[in-house]
């Protein structure tokens, strides 16, 4: 196995020395100024780095050696908190006064407390009802920002062959304009639905929830000609994790403790750029 420590800031080489050790590994090579690559770490040592890295704010992974990241063909990605920096429909939510009571059911939803996302999300867009529909611009345009290295990892994934799946429990009106943004190839969200410029509290069609996420990777994947083990899957919260599950690499970003305990990598730290240096 190859490990791969990163560091949001210059990887100070005052912790190569004390990485190796505790990696147990033959040799350490700097990838640029934020990460370095240790030669046949042994995974046992996962608790010893998390200890260290996590008092320095670095992120490890423990990656297969000799794997490139052209050998996959999907990244699919989460939005709320993953891809951006918010959560679209506590920002909506505010707009009406009730950002505080949807944030705490979101939040619930999110670390695996609500088991039903349907109702969760039910629930939250109920509140919305009678929202003039200009908030949703509003949030899109003042609120929404891409998270922390999220256009380099869509360069590198595209220039490497990937093709781009944004699959959200949020909204299509975000995930439609993120698409032309950005260049993305395949969208899947909810769909609010408005009526005489008014939210009505509903959602149209099937909710896409953790089921959906995951049905909605492997139909890409069948789509593109390839099995689910060549999809690498992004996310942050409990509804993510079965769409983490069938893919063939996945990336906590800085998510919920359940998520981060499930997944292949966790970037607590760094940037979705990241991805980049595993290979």
């Amino acid at each position: 196995m190859k490990l791969v420590i990163q560091s949001p800031l210059p990887l100070d080489t005052v912790h190569h020395k004390p990485l190796l050790g505790l990696a147990r590994g033959s040799s350490l090579t700097p990838i640029d100024a934020h990460a370095v690559h240790i030669e046949n770490a042994e995974p046992g040592q996962r608790a010893d780095l998390e200890v260290y890295c996590g008092t320095h704010q670095l992120d490890y992974a423990f990656v297969e050696a000799g794997r490139a990241l052209a050998d996959f063909g999907l990244v699919a990605m989460d939005m709320d908190s993953t891809l951006i920096t918010i959560e679209c429909i506590d920002e909506i939510a505010d707009f009406c006064g009730l950002k505080a009571e949807v944030a705490a059911i979101t939040e619930a939803s999110m670390r695996g407390e609500i088991k039903d996302f349907n109702e969760s999300l039910t629930r939250r867009v109920t509140l919305l009802k009678g929202l003039d529909a200009g908030a949703l611009e509003r949030v899109y345009e003042e609120r929404l920002q891409l998270s922390p290295g999220a256009e380099q990892m869509l360069a590198g994934a595209k220039a490497a062959g990937l093709k781009t799946l944004l699959v959200s429990g949020g909204f299509t009106f975000f995930t439609e304009k993120l698409k032309a943004r950005l260049g993305l190839d395949f969208t899947r969200a909810n769909t609010l639905e408005i009526v005489d410029g008014k939210l009505t509290g509903n959602v149209i069609g099937e909710i896409v929830n953790a089921d959906v996420k995951a049905r909605t990777l492997r139909e890409t994947c069948a789509q593109l000609g390839i099995e689910p083990t060549r999809a690498i899957a992004m996310g942050d919260g409990s509804n993510d994790l079965k769409m983490m599950g069938a893919a063939g690499l996945s990336v906590a970003f800085r998510a919920k403790p359940v998520v981060r305990e499930a997944a292949s990598v966790a970037f607590n730290h760094v940037g979705l750029d990241g991805l980049l240096r595993l290979f």
